[in-house]
């Protein structure tokens, strides 16, 4: 037995693959199995001619997803899919399958979430998990490489990191506890005692969101540095990407060629420096001329574009009844890509009024939303990020500069419009400025006592900060909704399969 990834090894050799048919079709004496399992897909041909009467039948019995085992010999074939295909002699099917939901024709989003447990077959989902292991992969070795300790922090906690509208709350043993929206605080704790860590695990939010951005449970990468001050924290969340995008480059470009990603940006991610700047300069730049006239010369391109999509769209349905079957196949191609082109057009055009709007009328103090981190990122190819912050809108913990108005708080935006994917900030290291915000925060001191002894026990600089793993991963597949990064989301609604 072996696997389709490394079919590569066995040219013109005899091998075993154990699997799953993710598509079929027969011609006269040939049967044509797209074969799948797990590693990639292969084109497995039987001809009638060259096996028994038994595998023949087994063979046309075949439905989509049916289970079998095949055996043949590979030979090389840049027209087939990975540039192999396995010439078979054996098949024995394990199972016929019914008849499977997910069919090559469009299906809604709702059904295909219904049927998340069938949908992560399909290619695209396959590739977008196969990216995500990649990212976890990279960051693990991101930090174990520089001396980091891996941690892990409790999902029952007493501690309201950051308030606890946000919060799902839980009885334990008839004590209020909450999920952990947030390992930091933990994570603190453990720098104090090695120096570096990051923790990785679930965290959840319980907002009453239901943007294409959010998930009530996700995943969390949260180094905390002790002597590590803001501009060592962005020093680390910069290299840190670059580290993740350049080892998903390397190595998953099928997986993005699968999912047709531009990797243009992420390109210039991995190799450029990130652009840096303060709150109140990226205030300016929303409530910019400059920015309203970017955003009126976007609206008039869209337009010019839809207008021609459309005129291509008539002509090649024009040529589509005349045109043979090859060219057939390649005008629907098409026309699937002008339509979805057209529709992320007219989402746009819907959107850019809106859009310039919010950032014309912008007010320093407020936190910067979805549209306006768009409209900041559309000026950027590579990441973004947005130190400084007012201290008001920003958790108590942040330390505070010389003026104690503002958050040695940084926020870093992914390009291409995928907004936050890392918040983070220098930790406040004062016993009584701590104790001060958690009195004006409302929270219970009590709870916070062993936070607090952090700052009574050999206090120290130190920073820290948190990165979206969803997000991250939606931004390098290009993929629209943090619900396909996930294998099983959770979203408002959504609590099965």
């Amino acid at each position: 037995m072996t696997y389709i990834n490394k079919l590569a090894d066995h040219v013109d050799k005899e091998v075993t693959l154990k699997g799953w048919v993710y598509n079929f079709r027969s011609s006269g004496s040939l049967v044509f199995i797209e074969m799948r399992d797990g590693t990639g897909l292969t084109q497995c041909v039987v001809a009638k001619d060259d096996v028994s009467e038994e595998v023949w039948e087994a063979a046309t019995s075949l439905k989509q997803e049916s289970s079998l085992e095949v055996t043949g010999t590979v030979k090389a074939d840049e027209r087939s899919i990975g540039g192999h295909e396995i010439h078979i002699s054996d098949v024995k099917v394990h199972q016929v399958a019914e008849n499977y939901p997910i069919t090559p024709k469009e299906h809604g989003v709702e059904f295909l979430m219904n049927n998340r447990h069938l949908w992560l077959r399909s290619q695209k989902q396959w590739a977008a998990m196969r990216v995500r292991n990649e990212i976890i992969y990279a960051i693990h070795t991101f930090f174990q490489e520089k001396g980091f300790v891996q941690m892990d922090s409790p999902i029952f906690t007493g501690n309201a990191a950051e308030g606890s509208t946000t919060l799902f709350e839980t009885d334990y043993f008839e004590e209020k506890a909450y999920l952990a929206q947030t390992g930091q605080l933990y994570g603190e704790a453990m720098a104090m005692a090695h120096g570096l860590i990051y923790t990785f695990g679930p965290t959840f939010r319980a907002e009453k969101s239901k943007t294409r951005r959010h998930l009530t449970e996700f995943w969390m990468i949260e180094p905390e540095m002790a002597y590590y001050d803001l501009d060592m924290n962005m020093d680390l969340a910069e290299n840190m990407i670059k580290a993740i995008v350049s080892t998903v480059l390397e190595k998953r470009k099928d997986e993005l060629e699968i999912l047709e990603r531009d990797t243009t940006s992420l390109e210039k991610t991995a190799s450029e420096p990130f652009e840096r700047m303060t709150y109140d300069d990226a205030v300016k730049m929303l409530k910019s001329d400059e920015t309203a006239e970017m955003l009126d010369e976007m609206a008039e391109s869209r337009r010019q574009e839809q207008i021609d999509l459309e005129k291509e769209w008539e002509e090649i349905k024009k040529e589509h009844g005349s045109a043979k079957k090859w060219r057939k196949a390649q005008i629907d191609q098409r026309i699937k890509e002008i339509s979805a082109r057209i529709d992320q057009i007219e989402e746009d055009l819907r959107n850019i009024p809106s859009w310039k709007e919010s950032a014309r009328n912008f007010e320093w103090g407020n936190d910067l939303g979805g549209s306006d981190e768009t409209v900041l990122m559309m000026q950027y190819d590579v990441p973004l990020i947005v130190t400084h912050w007012p201290a008001e809108i920003k958790a108590f913990y942040m330390k505070r500069d010389e003026t104690n108005k503002l958050a040695l708080g940084m926020d870093v935006l992914a390009p291409e419009g995928y907004g936050e994917i890392i918040g983070g900030s220098q930790r406040e290291d004062d016993l009584e400025v701590m104790e001060e915000r958690i009195k004006e925060e409302g929270l219970d001191k009590e709870v916070f006592e062993w936070y607090l002894d952090l700052r009574r026990f050999g206090s120290v600089p130190h920073s820290g900060y948190g990165l979206g793993l969803e997000r991250t991963v939606a931004w390098l597949c290009g993929l629209s909704h943090v619900r396909e990064t996930i294998p099983f989301p959770r979203m408002m609604g959504r609590l099965k399969p």
